[in-house]
């Protein structure tokens, strides 16, 4: 069984930052992809950033060049660095990790961006 520790969100106003993290452990033989998805209250989970094993990145339109999305292989831990956020990037953001297991899912973290 895998765990995922998720940390970083907040309440921020609109133009600043955040960085979330999100920690893996457990029963990990090999992590493969790592992502971060969010979710509005009465909206499907989307897509916010991936990263593949061998570093290699895709964001959403709505983010790219404002989110910035990293992995530490030796920590088992990815991060979502979010920078001029705005109120619309407000909801609750899951990491995803993919292990040889399967699809593991974060707890969320709430972001609240204010205008």
């Amino acid at each position: 069984q895998v765990q995922l520790v998720e940390s970083g969100g907040g309440l921020v106003q609109a133009g600043g930052s955040l960085r979330l993290s999100c920690a893996a452990s457990g029963s990990i033989f090999r992590i493969g992809s790592m992502a971060w998805y969010r979710q509005v209250l009465g909206k499907q989970r989307e897509s916010v950033a991936r990263i593949n094993i061998g570093g290699s990145t895709n964001y959403a339109d709505s983010v790219t060049g404002r989110f910035t999305i990293s992995r530490d292989n030796a920590k088992n831990t990815v991060y979502l660095q979010m920078n001029s956020l705005k109120p619309e990037d407000t909801g609750v953001y899951y990491c995803n990790v993919q292990t040889t297991r399967g699809s593991n899912w974060g707890q969320g973290t709430q972001v609240t961006v204010s205008s």
